[in-house]
């Protein structure tokens, strides 16, 4: 059987190369044969809200019922994935969670309270394997600072710094991809 990824893009335009559109063809082309993958469209992401982007996580999770899965989130997704794990009950085995160049809601002026996560979060969180946590240093978007507060708060996730990513990652990622096969091991 396929192992599941489910990834989560980011706020803002998707089409072309805008938003996560050129990450996410990169790992549709690369986990093609071995994976089964899916993107889900979230609602409205040029003007994301959290109930309804946690409303079609929900939705799409339940679809993966008695599988095995690796969630990837990719900046807004990222930090939408680690809300709703720390607050939803849901019944789903999660074998691995990449967190890729993600805001830390609640910093300086990243002030937008619908999707800050408790002060516990981690705690909160069901059991998963391995969790990843990406960011590039010259990130135009999120700070880098941002990155910190999530290695600070989950110490025992995996720490991928790049150098020339940026924010969109629109380069190929293998190291993505060689995480996501140590996770299906």
């Amino acid at each position: 059987m396929k192992k599941q990824v489910m990834f989560i893009h980011s706020a803002g335009p998707q089409k072309g190369k805008q938003g996560s559109s050129q990450l996410i063809g990169y790992l549709q082309k690369s986990l093609r044969s071995d994976y089964h993958f899916s993107s889900p469209e979230m609602p409205d992401p040029e003007n994301p809200r959290y109930d309804p982007w946690k409303n079609e996580l929900q939705a799409k999770l339940s679809d993966l019922k008695g599988s095995s899965v690796i969630l990837i989130g990719h900046s807004l997704g990222g930090s939408v994935l680690l809300k709703y794990l720390s607050e939803e009950y849901f019944n789903l085995s999660i074998s691995g969670l990449i967190v890729i160049g993600s805001p830390y809601w609640g910093l300086d002026d990243w002030r937008y309270k619908e999707f800050e996560l408790s002060e516990n979060f981690a705690a909160r969180l069901p059991q998963i394997s391995q969790i990843y946590l990406y960011h590039s240093r010259n990130d135009e978007i999120v700070p880098f600072s941002h990155f910190e507060h999530y290695a600070y708060k989950l110490p025992n996730a995996k720490k991928r710094i790049f150098e020339n990513y940026g924010h969109l990652f629109q380069d190929d990622l293998p190291e993505l991809i060689h995480d996501i096969e140590a996770v299906s091991r």
